[in-house]
């Protein structure tokens, strides 16, 4: 995103997947399995064994194959934030293309989509 010329497509995509988290949160059906989701979540991509960095690929790569458009644009943020280079992303980009065939093809270039609009 380039200064002044408003979010991006993605972070419009983060912003929405958050405001859907939060608004289910806010349920009282659902607020304790969302913050066992939040925890959850928070415990998966902690550094331990691997990089949180590392993590946030293979959410990619699983969001990729299972055509999420918002996990994919989350995913990429959070890989970008943990320090992933344009190239890692790229290339676990190629690894789910090449593991989901065809309709990976789709996915994955939403993927580069949003690469392109967290690291111009």
């Amino acid at each position: 995103m380039t200064a002044g010329s408003g979010p991006t497509a993605t972070a419009d995509t983060v912003k929405d997947y958050n405001r859907g988290v939060y608004g289910l949160m806010k349920e009282p059906a659902l607020a304790e399995l969302m913050k066992g989701f939040r925890q959850m979540h928070e415990a998966a991509t902690a550094p331990g064994a691997l990089s949180t960095g590392t993590k946030e690929l293979i959410a990619l790569a699983i969001a990729i194959s299972t055509q999420c458009d918002g996990c994919i644009a989350w995913h990429v943020t959070n890989a970008v934030r943990a320090g992933m280079s344009r190239d890692q992303v790229l290339e676990t980009i190629g690894v789910a293309i090449m593991m989901g065939g065809g309709p990976s093809t789709y996915y994955g270039h939403k993927a580069v989509a949003a690469l392109d609009d967290v690291v111009p």
